[in-house]
Protein backbone atom coordinates (compact mmCIF):
# COMPACT_ATOMS: atom_id res chain seq x y z
CA UNK A 1 0.00 0.00 0.00
CA UNK A 2 1.03 3.61 -0.45
CA UNK A 3 2.87 5.15 2.48
CA UNK A 4 2.54 8.84 1.76
CA UNK A 5 -0.31 11.15 0.88
CA UNK A 6 -0.97 14.84 0.41
CA UNK A 7 -4.06 16.31 2.06
CA UNK A 8 -4.58 20.01 2.57
CA UNK A 9 -7.49 22.37 2.78
CA UNK A 10 -5.63 24.95 0.69
CA UNK A 11 -2.79 23.14 -1.14
CA UNK A 12 0.41 25.13 -1.43
CA UNK A 13 1.01 23.82 -4.97
CA UNK A 14 -2.05 25.66 -6.28
CA UNK A 15 -2.69 29.36 -5.98
CA UNK A 16 -6.06 31.08 -6.26
CA UNK A 17 -4.95 32.64 -9.54
CA UNK A 18 -4.04 29.26 -11.03
CA UNK A 19 -7.17 27.61 -9.75
CA UNK A 20 -9.98 30.18 -9.95
CA UNK A 21 -13.60 29.70 -8.93
CA UNK A 22 -15.83 32.01 -10.94
CA UNK A 23 -19.33 32.75 -9.69
CA UNK A 24 -21.82 34.20 -12.18
CA UNK A 25 -25.28 34.39 -10.57
CA UNK A 26 -27.45 32.48 -8.13
CA UNK A 27 -29.84 29.95 -9.67
CA UNK A 28 -33.61 30.23 -9.52
CA UNK A 29 -35.28 28.72 -6.44
CA UNK A 30 -36.05 25.03 -6.75
CA UNK A 31 -39.75 24.29 -7.31
CA UNK A 32 -41.56 22.99 -4.25
CA UNK A 33 -42.91 20.05 -6.24
CA UNK A 34 -39.59 19.27 -7.92
CA UNK A 35 -38.42 15.68 -8.22
CA UNK A 36 -34.70 15.51 -7.51
CA UNK A 37 -32.03 12.86 -7.28
CA UNK A 38 -28.39 12.58 -6.36
CA UNK A 39 -25.78 11.66 -8.97
CA UNK A 40 -23.48 9.44 -6.87
CA UNK A 41 -21.64 7.66 -9.71
CA UNK A 42 -20.61 8.22 -13.29
CA UNK A 43 -23.86 7.36 -15.12
CA UNK A 44 -26.22 8.56 -12.42
CA UNK A 45 -28.56 6.91 -9.93
CA UNK A 46 -29.71 4.23 -12.41
CA UNK A 47 -26.35 3.58 -14.14
CA UNK A 48 -27.83 4.48 -17.54
CA UNK A 49 -27.75 8.31 -17.76
CA UNK A 50 -31.36 8.65 -16.59
CA UNK A 51 -32.75 10.72 -13.73
CA UNK A 52 -36.24 11.42 -12.37
CA UNK A 53 -35.48 15.17 -12.19
CA UNK A 54 -38.39 17.42 -13.16
CA UNK A 55 -39.71 19.96 -13.87
CA UNK A 56 -36.88 21.55 -15.81
CA UNK A 57 -36.59 24.68 -17.92
CA UNK A 58 -39.01 24.38 -20.86
CA UNK A 59 -37.32 26.68 -23.34
CA UNK A 60 -33.63 27.44 -23.75
CA UNK A 61 -32.99 31.22 -23.73
CA UNK A 62 -31.80 32.68 -27.05
CA UNK A 63 -28.62 33.82 -25.31
CA UNK A 64 -27.97 30.33 -23.94
CA UNK A 65 -28.44 28.69 -20.57
CA UNK A 66 -27.60 30.85 -17.58
CA UNK A 67 -24.28 29.88 -15.94
CA UNK A 68 -24.22 29.76 -12.15
CA UNK A 69 -20.48 29.20 -11.63
CA UNK A 70 -17.47 27.65 -13.31
CA UNK A 71 -14.34 25.95 -12.01
CA UNK A 72 -10.95 25.63 -13.65
CA UNK A 73 -10.31 22.07 -14.80
CA UNK A 74 -7.06 20.22 -15.11
CA UNK A 75 -6.57 17.19 -17.34
CA UNK A 76 -9.45 14.74 -16.96
CA UNK A 77 -12.37 12.87 -18.50
CA UNK A 78 -13.96 12.17 -15.09
CA UNK A 79 -17.55 13.10 -14.38
CA UNK A 80 -18.77 15.51 -11.70
CA UNK A 81 -20.36 13.61 -8.81
CA UNK A 82 -23.09 15.09 -6.60
CA UNK A 83 -24.22 13.56 -3.33
CA UNK A 84 -24.99 14.61 0.25
CA UNK A 85 -24.75 18.30 -0.59
CA UNK A 86 -21.28 17.98 -2.16
CA UNK A 87 -19.89 18.43 -5.68
CA UNK A 88 -16.80 16.31 -6.38
CA UNK A 89 -14.42 17.29 -9.19
CA UNK A 90 -11.61 14.82 -10.02
CA UNK A 91 -8.77 15.95 -12.31
CA UNK A 92 -4.98 16.13 -12.68
CA UNK A 93 -3.24 19.42 -11.90
CA UNK A 94 0.56 19.75 -12.18
CA UNK A 95 1.18 15.98 -12.15
CA UNK A 96 -1.07 15.48 -9.14
CA UNK A 97 -4.45 13.78 -9.29
CA UNK A 98 -6.71 16.10 -7.36
CA UNK A 99 -10.17 15.69 -5.89
CA UNK A 100 -11.86 18.99 -5.10
CA UNK A 101 -15.02 19.13 -3.03
CA UNK A 102 -17.27 22.13 -3.69
CA UNK A 103 -20.65 23.49 -2.68
CA UNK A 104 -22.94 22.38 -5.55
CA UNK A 105 -24.85 25.68 -5.91
CA UNK A 106 -22.15 28.35 -5.59
CA UNK A 107 -18.92 26.49 -6.35
CA UNK A 108 -17.25 27.34 -3.03
CA UNK A 109 -14.39 24.95 -2.38
CA UNK A 110 -14.79 22.97 0.84
CA UNK A 111 -11.66 20.81 0.77
CA UNK A 112 -9.00 19.42 -1.56
CA UNK A 113 -7.20 16.07 -1.66
CA UNK A 114 -4.29 15.28 -3.99
CA UNK A 115 -1.43 12.87 -4.60
CA UNK A 116 1.40 12.84 -7.17
CA UNK A 117 1.27 10.69 -10.30
CA UNK A 118 3.66 9.93 -13.15
CA UNK A 119 1.63 9.36 -16.30
CA UNK A 120 1.72 10.65 -19.85
CA UNK A 121 -0.81 9.43 -22.39
CA UNK A 122 1.03 7.73 -25.21
CA UNK A 123 -1.56 8.74 -27.82
CA UNK A 124 -1.61 12.41 -26.85
CA UNK A 125 -4.96 12.44 -25.06
CA UNK A 126 -5.55 13.75 -21.54
CA UNK A 127 -3.08 12.55 -18.90
CA UNK A 128 -5.66 12.88 -16.14
CA UNK A 129 -8.17 10.44 -14.65
CA UNK A 130 -10.72 8.53 -16.72
CA UNK A 131 -12.58 7.04 -13.78
CA UNK A 132 -15.01 9.06 -11.65
CA UNK A 133 -15.52 9.02 -7.87
CA UNK A 134 -18.24 6.86 -6.33
CA UNK A 135 -20.06 8.05 -3.18
CA UNK A 136 -21.65 5.61 -0.74
CA UNK A 137 -22.76 6.13 2.87
CA UNK A 138 -20.54 9.12 3.59
CA UNK A 139 -17.46 7.69 1.89
CA UNK A 140 -15.76 8.36 -1.46
CA UNK A 141 -14.11 5.62 -3.49
CA UNK A 142 -11.60 6.95 -5.96
CA UNK A 143 -9.26 5.32 -8.48
CA UNK A 144 -7.01 7.28 -10.82
CA UNK A 145 -5.24 6.82 -14.13
CA UNK A 146 -2.34 4.93 -12.49
CA UNK A 147 -4.75 2.69 -10.48
CA UNK A 148 -4.10 4.29 -7.09
CA UNK A 149 -7.21 3.52 -5.05
CA UNK A 150 -8.42 5.60 -2.10
CA UNK A 151 -11.30 5.61 0.33
CA UNK A 152 -11.97 9.10 1.70
CA UNK A 153 -14.33 10.64 4.21
CA UNK A 154 -16.89 12.69 2.28
CA UNK A 155 -17.15 15.50 4.83
CA UNK A 156 -13.43 16.10 5.37
CA UNK A 157 -11.51 14.44 2.52
CA UNK A 158 -9.39 12.53 5.02
CA UNK A 159 -7.94 9.20 3.91
CA UNK A 160 -9.55 6.11 5.46
CA UNK A 161 -7.55 3.55 3.48
CA UNK A 162 -5.49 3.42 0.29
CA UNK A 163 -3.92 0.94 -2.11
CA UNK A 164 -1.57 1.08 -5.09
CA UNK A 165 -3.21 -1.53 -7.31
CA UNK A 166 -0.85 -0.98 -10.23
CA UNK A 167 2.08 -2.11 -8.10
CA UNK A 168 0.22 -4.81 -6.16
CA UNK A 169 -1.37 -6.49 -9.18
CA UNK A 170 1.12 -5.59 -11.93
CA UNK A 171 -1.54 -3.69 -13.86
CA UNK A 172 -0.23 -2.56 -17.27
CA UNK A 173 -0.66 1.00 -18.51
CA UNK A 174 -2.88 -0.26 -21.34
CA UNK A 175 -3.68 2.13 -24.20
CA UNK A 176 -4.91 5.10 -22.14
CA UNK A 177 -4.03 4.31 -18.53
CA UNK A 178 -6.44 2.81 -16.03
CA UNK A 179 -10.03 3.68 -16.88
CA UNK A 180 -13.03 1.68 -15.59
CA UNK A 181 -15.16 3.07 -12.77
CA UNK A 182 -15.61 1.19 -9.48
CA UNK A 183 -18.99 -0.37 -8.62
CA UNK A 184 -20.48 -0.94 -5.17
CA UNK A 185 -22.58 -3.94 -4.18
CA UNK A 186 -23.44 -4.58 -0.54
CA UNK A 187 -20.24 -4.16 1.47
CA UNK A 188 -17.93 -4.64 -1.53
CA UNK A 189 -16.23 -2.41 -4.06
CA UNK A 190 -15.94 -4.25 -7.39
CA UNK A 191 -13.16 -3.26 -9.80
CA UNK A 192 -12.13 -4.47 -13.25
CA UNK A 193 -8.39 -4.42 -12.55
CA UNK A 194 -6.92 -6.58 -15.30
CA UNK A 195 -3.62 -7.29 -13.53
CA UNK A 196 -0.77 -9.43 -14.94
CA UNK A 197 -2.03 -9.14 -18.50
CA UNK A 198 1.24 -10.48 -19.95
CA UNK A 199 0.92 -13.74 -18.00
CA UNK A 200 -1.50 -16.60 -18.58
CA UNK A 201 -4.06 -15.06 -16.25
CA UNK A 202 -4.35 -12.34 -13.66
CA UNK A 203 -6.77 -10.67 -11.26
CA UNK A 204 -9.17 -9.48 -13.94
CA UNK A 205 -11.87 -8.47 -11.42
CA UNK A 206 -11.64 -8.07 -7.65
CA UNK A 207 -14.08 -7.48 -4.81
CA UNK A 208 -12.71 -5.20 -2.07
CA UNK A 209 -14.10 -4.67 1.43
CA UNK A 210 -15.53 -1.15 1.66
CA UNK A 211 -14.51 -0.81 5.30
CA UNK A 212 -10.92 -2.07 5.21
CA UNK A 213 -9.86 -2.00 1.55
CA UNK A 214 -8.77 -5.65 1.69
CA UNK A 215 -9.46 -7.98 -1.23
CA UNK A 216 -12.32 -10.36 -0.45
CA UNK A 217 -12.43 -12.25 -3.76
CA UNK A 218 -10.58 -12.38 -7.05
CA UNK A 219 -11.74 -13.52 -10.48
CA UNK A 220 -8.71 -14.77 -12.40
CA UNK A 221 -8.99 -14.32 -16.18
CA UNK A 222 -6.86 -13.65 -19.24
CA UNK A 223 -9.19 -10.77 -20.16
CA UNK A 224 -7.84 -7.50 -18.77
CA UNK A 225 -9.37 -4.16 -17.87
CA UNK A 226 -11.57 -2.28 -20.33
CA UNK A 227 -12.70 1.35 -20.36
CA UNK A 228 -16.33 0.44 -19.66
CA UNK A 229 -17.87 0.61 -16.19
CA UNK A 230 -19.10 -2.52 -14.39
CA UNK A 231 -22.82 -2.36 -13.54
CA UNK A 232 -25.32 -4.47 -11.64
CA UNK A 233 -28.26 -6.26 -13.23
CA UNK A 234 -31.18 -8.15 -11.72
CA UNK A 235 -31.33 -11.40 -13.72
CA UNK A 236 -33.93 -14.00 -12.80
CA UNK A 237 -34.31 -12.29 -9.44
CA UNK A 238 -30.61 -12.41 -8.61
CA UNK A 239 -27.98 -9.66 -8.55
CA UNK A 240 -25.35 -10.21 -11.24
CA UNK A 241 -22.28 -8.08 -11.97
CA UNK A 242 -21.86 -7.18 -15.64
CA UNK A 243 -18.19 -6.52 -16.42
CA UNK A 244 -16.78 -5.66 -19.82
CA UNK A 245 -13.19 -6.93 -19.82
CA UNK A 246 -10.57 -6.49 -22.55
CA UNK A 247 -7.02 -5.22 -22.11
CA UNK A 248 -4.14 -4.82 -24.55
CA UNK A 249 -3.37 -8.10 -26.25
CA UNK A 250 -2.23 -9.84 -29.42
CA UNK A 251 -4.42 -11.49 -30.60
CA UNK A 252 -7.16 -9.29 -29.16
CA UNK A 253 -9.56 -10.74 -26.66
CA UNK A 254 -12.34 -9.52 -24.40
CA UNK A 255 -16.07 -9.31 -23.93
CA UNK A 256 -18.72 -9.63 -21.23
CA UNK A 257 -18.24 -11.37 -17.88
CA UNK A 258 -21.23 -12.29 -15.70
CA UNK A 259 -20.12 -12.66 -12.08
CA UNK A 260 -21.69 -13.33 -8.71
CA UNK A 261 -20.95 -10.00 -6.93
CA UNK A 262 -20.73 -11.65 -3.51
CA UNK A 263 -18.14 -14.29 -4.39
CA UNK A 264 -16.68 -13.42 -7.79
CA UNK A 265 -17.85 -16.78 -9.17
CA UNK A 266 -18.03 -16.72 -12.96
CA UNK A 267 -21.43 -17.42 -14.50
CA UNK A 268 -20.31 -17.01 -18.11
CA UNK A 269 -17.97 -15.29 -20.57
CA UNK A 270 -19.28 -13.88 -23.85
CA UNK A 271 -16.47 -12.89 -26.27
CA UNK A 272 -17.21 -9.64 -28.12
CA UNK A 273 -14.28 -7.60 -29.35
CA UNK A 274 -12.86 -6.53 -32.70
CA UNK A 275 -9.89 -8.38 -34.16
CA UNK A 276 -7.91 -5.13 -34.18
CA UNK A 277 -4.95 -4.55 -31.85
CA UNK A 278 -5.62 -0.86 -31.16
CA UNK A 279 -9.23 -1.38 -30.15
CA UNK A 280 -10.89 -0.78 -26.80
CA UNK A 281 -14.20 -1.63 -25.21
CA UNK A 282 -15.58 1.53 -23.62
CA UNK A 283 -19.38 1.32 -23.83
CA UNK A 284 -20.95 0.21 -20.55
CA UNK A 285 -23.31 -2.81 -20.66
CA UNK A 286 -26.99 -1.89 -20.71
CA UNK A 287 -29.25 -4.07 -18.56
CA UNK A 288 -32.70 -4.33 -20.17
CA UNK A 289 -36.07 -5.76 -19.11
CA UNK A 290 -36.79 -9.50 -19.30
CA UNK A 291 -33.22 -10.62 -18.55
CA UNK A 292 -31.67 -9.01 -21.62
CA UNK A 293 -28.31 -7.25 -21.99
CA UNK A 294 -27.00 -5.04 -24.78
CA UNK A 295 -23.26 -4.64 -25.37
CA UNK A 296 -21.34 -3.16 -28.29
CA UNK A 297 -18.00 -2.62 -29.99
CA UNK A 298 -17.53 0.30 -32.41
CA UNK A 299 -14.53 -1.07 -34.31
CA UNK A 300 -15.76 -4.17 -36.09
CA UNK A 301 -18.36 -6.21 -34.20
CA UNK A 302 -21.19 -3.71 -33.68
CA UNK A 303 -23.99 -4.32 -31.19
CA UNK A 304 -25.44 -7.54 -29.80
CA UNK A 305 -28.56 -8.20 -27.75
CA UNK A 306 -28.28 -11.16 -25.37
CA UNK A 307 -30.96 -13.19 -23.62
CA UNK A 308 -29.71 -14.60 -20.30
CA UNK A 309 -31.29 -17.91 -19.27
CA UNK A 310 -31.96 -19.21 -15.76
CA UNK A 311 -28.48 -20.74 -15.61
CA UNK A 312 -27.04 -17.30 -16.48
CA UNK A 313 -25.88 -18.41 -19.90
CA UNK A 314 -26.19 -15.99 -22.87
CA UNK A 315 -28.06 -16.57 -26.11
CA UNK A 316 -27.71 -14.13 -29.00
CA UNK A 317 -31.04 -12.60 -30.06
CA UNK A 318 -29.58 -10.38 -32.78
CA UNK A 319 -26.40 -8.67 -33.88
CA UNK A 320 -26.04 -5.47 -35.89
CA UNK A 321 -22.64 -4.50 -37.25
CA UNK A 322 -23.61 -0.84 -37.68
CA UNK A 323 -25.05 -0.26 -34.22
CA UNK A 324 -21.83 -0.24 -32.21
CA UNK A 325 -21.17 2.50 -29.64
CA UNK A 326 -17.70 3.90 -29.02
CA UNK A 327 -18.14 5.06 -25.42
CA UNK A 328 -21.73 6.24 -24.94
CA UNK A 329 -24.70 4.55 -23.27
CA UNK A 330 -27.71 4.13 -25.60
CA UNK A 331 -31.23 4.87 -24.36
CA UNK A 332 -34.24 2.54 -24.38
CA UNK A 333 -37.46 4.39 -25.18
CA UNK A 334 -40.72 2.60 -26.01
CA UNK A 335 -39.16 -0.60 -27.30
CA UNK A 336 -36.38 1.03 -29.32
CA UNK A 337 -32.72 1.71 -28.60
CA UNK A 338 -31.19 5.02 -29.66
CA UNK A 339 -27.49 5.78 -29.82
CA UNK A 340 -24.57 7.47 -31.54
CA UNK A 341 -22.96 4.62 -33.46
CA UNK A 342 -19.49 4.70 -35.00
CA UNK A 343 -15.82 4.93 -34.18
CA UNK A 344 -14.85 8.50 -35.18
CA UNK A 345 -16.58 11.75 -36.09
CA UNK A 346 -16.62 11.13 -39.88
CA UNK A 347 -18.35 7.75 -39.59
CA UNK A 348 -20.65 8.44 -36.63
CA UNK A 349 -24.40 8.48 -37.13
CA UNK A 350 -27.34 8.84 -34.78
CA UNK A 351 -29.44 5.68 -35.09
CA UNK A 352 -32.58 4.01 -33.83
CA UNK A 353 -33.02 0.23 -33.68
CA UNK A 354 -36.01 -1.99 -32.92
CA UNK A 355 -35.14 -3.87 -29.73
CA UNK A 356 -37.20 -6.91 -30.68
CA UNK A 357 -36.01 -7.38 -34.26
CA UNK A 358 -32.59 -5.69 -34.33
CA UNK A 359 -33.61 -3.73 -37.42
CA UNK A 360 -32.24 -0.19 -37.75
CA UNK A 361 -35.31 2.01 -38.27
CA UNK A 362 -33.52 5.26 -39.11
CA UNK A 363 -30.11 6.91 -39.18
CA UNK A 364 -29.31 10.60 -39.18
CA UNK A 365 -26.02 12.51 -39.39
CA UNK A 366 -27.48 15.01 -36.89
CA UNK A 367 -25.33 17.84 -38.19
CA UNK A 368 -25.90 21.49 -39.04
CA UNK A 369 -24.03 24.58 -40.07
CA UNK A 370 -23.21 27.08 -37.35
CA UNK A 371 -20.89 30.12 -37.44
CA UNK A 372 -19.49 29.07 -40.82
CA UNK A 373 -18.58 25.56 -39.68
CA UNK A 374 -20.24 22.18 -39.87
CA UNK A 375 -21.04 20.92 -36.41
CA UNK A 376 -23.37 18.43 -34.77
CA UNK A 377 -23.75 15.91 -31.97
CA UNK A 378 -21.24 13.41 -33.43
CA UNK A 379 -20.32 10.87 -30.67
CA UNK A 380 -22.67 12.50 -28.22
CA UNK A 381 -24.02 11.37 -24.86
CA UNK A 382 -27.54 11.29 -23.42
CA UNK A 383 -29.29 12.65 -20.39
CA UNK A 384 -32.82 11.34 -19.87
CA UNK A 385 -34.92 13.35 -17.37
CA UNK A 386 -38.41 11.96 -16.90
CA UNK A 387 -39.85 11.89 -20.43
CA UNK A 388 -37.41 14.47 -21.80
CA UNK A 389 -34.27 13.48 -23.69
CA UNK A 390 -31.21 15.70 -23.92
CA UNK A 391 -27.92 15.13 -25.73
CA UNK A 392 -24.50 16.69 -25.30
CA UNK A 393 -22.51 16.87 -28.53
CA UNK A 394 -18.79 16.12 -28.46
CA UNK A 395 -17.82 19.68 -29.42
CA UNK A 396 -20.01 21.43 -26.83
CA UNK A 397 -23.50 21.66 -28.34
CA UNK A 398 -26.57 20.71 -26.31
CA UNK A 399 -29.97 19.71 -27.63
CA UNK A 400 -33.37 18.48 -26.54
CA UNK A 401 -34.57 15.65 -28.76
CA UNK A 402 -37.78 13.91 -29.71
CA UNK A 403 -37.05 10.25 -30.47
CA UNK A 404 -39.62 7.99 -32.12
CA UNK A 405 -39.37 4.87 -34.30
CA UNK A 406 -40.15 7.08 -37.31
CA UNK A 407 -37.52 9.82 -36.91
CA UNK A 408 -35.41 11.94 -34.57
CA UNK A 409 -36.13 15.62 -34.16
CA UNK A 410 -34.19 18.43 -32.51
CA UNK A 411 -36.74 20.37 -30.46
CA UNK A 412 -34.27 23.03 -29.36
CA UNK A 413 -30.54 23.45 -29.06
CA UNK A 414 -27.90 25.72 -27.61
CA UNK A 415 -24.13 25.82 -27.31
CA UNK A 416 -21.91 25.88 -24.25
CA UNK A 417 -18.52 26.24 -26.02
CA UNK A 418 -16.56 24.97 -29.02
CA UNK A 419 -14.14 22.30 -27.83
CA UNK A 420 -13.15 18.77 -28.81
CA UNK A 421 -13.38 15.70 -26.55
CA UNK A 422 -16.58 16.72 -24.80
CA UNK A 423 -17.03 13.05 -23.93
CA UNK A 424 -17.98 13.33 -20.27
CA UNK A 425 -21.78 12.90 -20.01
CA UNK A 426 -23.91 15.77 -18.71
CA UNK A 427 -24.99 15.60 -15.06
CA UNK A 428 -28.22 16.89 -13.48
CA UNK A 429 -28.81 17.50 -9.76
CA UNK A 430 -31.52 19.57 -8.09
CA UNK A 431 -32.30 21.27 -11.40
CA UNK A 432 -28.70 22.31 -12.05
CA UNK A 433 -26.81 21.02 -15.08
CA UNK A 434 -23.08 20.29 -14.84
CA UNK A 435 -21.01 20.25 -18.03
CA UNK A 436 -17.26 19.74 -18.36
CA UNK A 437 -15.00 21.07 -21.10
CA UNK A 438 -12.05 18.69 -21.35
CA UNK A 439 -9.84 20.56 -23.84
CA UNK A 440 -8.94 24.12 -24.80
CA UNK A 441 -11.68 25.55 -26.96
CA UNK A 442 -11.70 26.72 -30.58
CA UNK A 443 -13.11 29.92 -29.06
CA UNK A 444 -10.00 30.24 -26.82
CA UNK A 445 -11.89 29.08 -23.75
CA UNK A 446 -10.08 27.07 -21.07
CA UNK A 447 -10.77 23.63 -19.63
CA UNK A 448 -13.48 24.01 -17.01
CA UNK A 449 -16.48 22.62 -15.18
CA UNK A 450 -19.58 24.78 -15.64
CA UNK A 451 -22.84 24.72 -13.66
CA UNK A 452 -25.94 25.92 -15.56
CA UNK A 453 -29.39 26.77 -14.24
CA UNK A 454 -31.95 24.33 -15.68
CA UNK A 455 -34.58 24.92 -13.00
CA UNK A 456 -38.14 25.51 -14.21
CA UNK A 457 -39.60 28.97 -14.18
CA UNK A 458 -41.76 29.58 -11.12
Amino acid sequence: MMKSIVLTLLPLALTAKEFPEKFHAAPKPLSRDAKVSEWPRVFGPNDNCTSPEEPLLKKFPETGLKPVFELARGESYASPILAAGKLLHFHAVKSAETLDCHHPENGKRLWTFSYPIKYRDRYGFSSGPRSSPVVHKGKIYLIGVTAKLHCLDLDSGKVIWQRDLKTELSIPQYFFGYGPNPMIHGDLLILNTGGKEKESSGSSVIGVCLKTGKTVWTHEDTWGASYASPVMAKLHGKDVALVIAAGESKPTHGGLLLLDPKTGQLHCRFPWRADIYESVLASTPLALPNNKIFISDCYQKGGVLLQIDEKFQPKTIWTERYFGMHMMTPQLIDGHLYGFAGRNIPDTQFKGINLMTGKITWEDDMRWRENNRVTGLFRGSFLQCGKRTFALGEDGSFAELSLTPEKPEILQRTRFFYARETWTPPVIHRGLLYIVQNTLGFDESSRRLICYDMRAEQ
